[in-house]
């Protein structure tokens, strides 16, 4: 493999770990747009007086603790490639949403499904190792960071774009130099297929959301009429990310939930039709959302390999309860009237139903 003194050659590899903090060799290599993990030591300069002293000494300060904050985005790829861990979004939409997936289900054949629900993230931390190029002797240099924790994520596809995920990471440390992991060897799967906003084939509103055998659906959705030309959806986990004590040389113990999560989302789309949304807005009504994208492969085959197959590849997004908290629309122009549409995704008290429900249907199958 060629290696660049740049960022051509830069590459991000993850892998659960099974103690919190305890790195673990990467084994999963995702392509990714940017990333922006940082360590931020936190300093300590003594603050005693000393007669004829005005400036601190180098030696009386300290790092007291150690906290990594960062976020990394990457395309959504659909998972084409047989049996590729790393070329389905599976492992990401895990740790994000606090799911319980652990082995993807069969549909039929090559066709494989997952089902991502909103859950607890208690226990559920991993290693990512970035590799960062110097110029220095062209070389890429290991950036490992350990007990990393998802506290956000968001979800966006706008038109005439790829879908992207951009995680937002807490972790408990970084290591670099000696004693640190080595730079592990990058692996990329082939095919390495994306959606795309020209795959958003489902957008529905409305209908009623029920569950069965783990699997959430919406019976009865009107599609969308308006010409939605984006959508953002975002999420937010609050967590106590200072557990520090004594003994513990400045890390932190693994995160803790300690607010009450939201999942928000962003539609951009023309003035179409008033009772769409904006009296759904007015309303406050109740209602469920649902937006899939699907594709076939280069050669126009599902997830088991069929011509336009009934299984084709899938990234669903199922809300059974969303309250829409603004719909702005004003005439500031000749223009066609833009309209803003903001909701929030809602318990809805069933009992069964979740909160949100991410599916994917590709040929991943080992466990995740």
């Amino acid at each position: 493999m060629v290696v660049y003194a740049s960022g051509l050659s830069g590459q991000v590899g993850t892998v659960a770990e099974v103690t919190y903090g305890t790195p673990v060799t990467v084994t999963h290599f995702y392509e990714f747009l940017q990333e922006s993990l940082t360590f931020n030591p936190n300093w300590l300069d003594g603050a005693g007086l000393k007669a004829g002293q005005a400036y601190n000494r180098a030696s009386r300060t300290v790092q007291s603790r150690f906290d990594v904050t960062g976020e990394l985005t990457m395309e959504h790829t659909s998972g084409e490639a047989a049996n590729a861990v790393a070329d389905s979004m599976g492992h990401w939409w895990k740790f994000a949403l606090g799911s319980t997936v652990t082995t993807p289900t069969l549909v039929l054949g090559t066709a494989f499904k997952q089902n991502h629900t909103n859950g607890s993230k208690a226990g559920l931390f991993q290693t990512i190792q970035v590799g960062r190029p110097q110029i220095s002797g062209i070389t890429v240099q290991p950036h490992t960071f350990t007990g990393v924790k998802l506290i956000g994520w968001e979800f966006s596809c706008n038109d005439n774009q790829i879908a992207q995920l951009k995680v937002t990471a807490n972790a408990q440390t970084e290591q670099t130099g000696g004693g640190a992991p080595a730079l592990a060897a990058a692996s990329y799967p082939t095919p390495n297929g994306l959606f795309s906003f020209a795959n958003a084939t489902v957008f529905n509103i409305g209908g009623t959301a029920s569950t069965s055998a783990g699997e959430t659906t919406i019976s009865a959705g009107s599609a969308v009429q308006s010409r939605v030309t984006g959508v953002t959806i975002t999420s937010s986990t609050g967590m106590k990310v200072d557990r520090y004590g004594l003994g513990n040389a400045g890390l932190k113990g693994e995160p803790i939930e300690n607010a009450i999560p939201t999942i928000t989302g962003t539609l951009t789309t023309e003035y179409f039709q008033r009772t769409e949304f904006y009296d759904v807005f007015k309303a406050g009504t109740t209602t469920a959302l649902q937006l899939d994208f699907t594709k076939f492969d280069g050669s126009g085959n599902d997830a088991n390999g069929v011509a336009a197959g009934p299984n084709p590849y899938r990234l669903s997004f199922i809300f059974p309860a969303i309250k829409i908290k603004g719909a702005s629309v004003n005439v500031t122009g000749p223009d066609v009237l833009p309209q803003t549409v903001n909701f929030q995704a809602y318990d809805d008290g069933s009992g069964t139903n979740p909160v949100i429900q991410v599916k994917l249907v590709s040929k991943e199958s080992s466990a995740i």
